[in-house]
């Protein structure tokens, strides 16, 4: 399962992507998404894309773990492809069949609309494979201390990320484990038809809710009975340094928003 289990998986290689701040990383893919909203023509999305390799490549990580990141969505951009063919009825009419019609237009909107979903997923996958759980809190946290004159905490918001990316894992395991212990009763989710597999999914939840709960209110007494405050001062045994390196990394994507705005 740990092999499948992508999201919230760091994945060390030694990089120079590993090594750049945290808040780097987060500025580069705030940039990013601003930089696929401005995509509008082909020559922008194929110069988004060369970017987006090389970088992914910079990384040492294989490419077919990006691939696995985008893999579990792939029916939400199919469905996304198909409601933006068929809604959009501007442009040239490809195909017409009574009051039916497939227009450029359409067709134009929806590759965009699945381009720029494939990238954001695939790209941004970069700030967990390459950030651990920590850092990415401690760069978020860093980014936010500013807005914490207009009331806003950003020790409880990266609490509750923290804790999300932790329980991801946890809860896909408890999942396996429960219908493991279905499938040796034998109900099989493999062999069962795709109603009952449906019934089945449906009534794992209740245990797999119930497990979440329970682990979330031992953490809870957990971390009272360590004296945790939120908001308390805290010391920091790894201390966030920001580099040249990391100055070159947010100016990539600068430059590359520049582009993309004149394309």
């Amino acid at each position: 399962m740990n092999e499948r289990l992508l999201l919230g998986r760091s994945i060390e290689t030694g990089s120079w992507v590993h090594k750049l701040d945290a808040r780097a990383k987060l500025t580069g893919m705030l940039l990013y998404v601003a930089v696929i909203l401005l995509s509008h023509s082909w020559p922008a999305m194929a110069l988004l894309a060369a970017f987006s390799v090389l970088v992914m490549l910079s990384t040492k990580i294989p490419l077919k773990y990006f691939w696995k990141a985008a893999k579990p969505l792939r029916y939400l951009m199919f469905f996304i492809f198909i409601v933006q063919l068929i809604s959009v009825k501007s442009g040239s009419a490809y195909f017409t069949l009574g009051s039916f019609s497939l227009h450029a237009g359409g067709f134009r909107l929806a590759a965009f609309s699945v381009i720029r979903m494939f990238f954001l997923i695939t790209f941004t996958a970069i700030l967990t494979f390459t950030t651990t759980p920590g850092k990415l809190n401690q760069g978020l946290e860093g980014l936010l201390s500013p807005f914490k004159k207009l009331g806003l905490s950003p020790d409880r918001i990266t609490l509750m990320i923290g804790i999300a990316l932790r329980f991801i894992p946890t809860i896909l395991e408890e999942s396996q484990i429960i219908l493991k212990a279905q499938a040796s009763r034998g109900a099989d989710l493999k062999e069962l038809p795709l109603k009952e597999k449906a019934q089945m999914l449906i009534s794992l939840l209740v245990p797999v809710i119930a497990s979440a709960f329970r682990r979330a209110q031992d953490l809870i007494y957990s971390m009272e009975s360590r004296g945790f405050l939120i908001d308390a001062p805290r010391s920091r045994y790894h201390r966030l340094r920001w580099g040249g390196a990391d100055t070159f990394f947010v100016a990539l994507f600068v430059v590359v928003g520049v582009a993309v705005a004149l394309l």
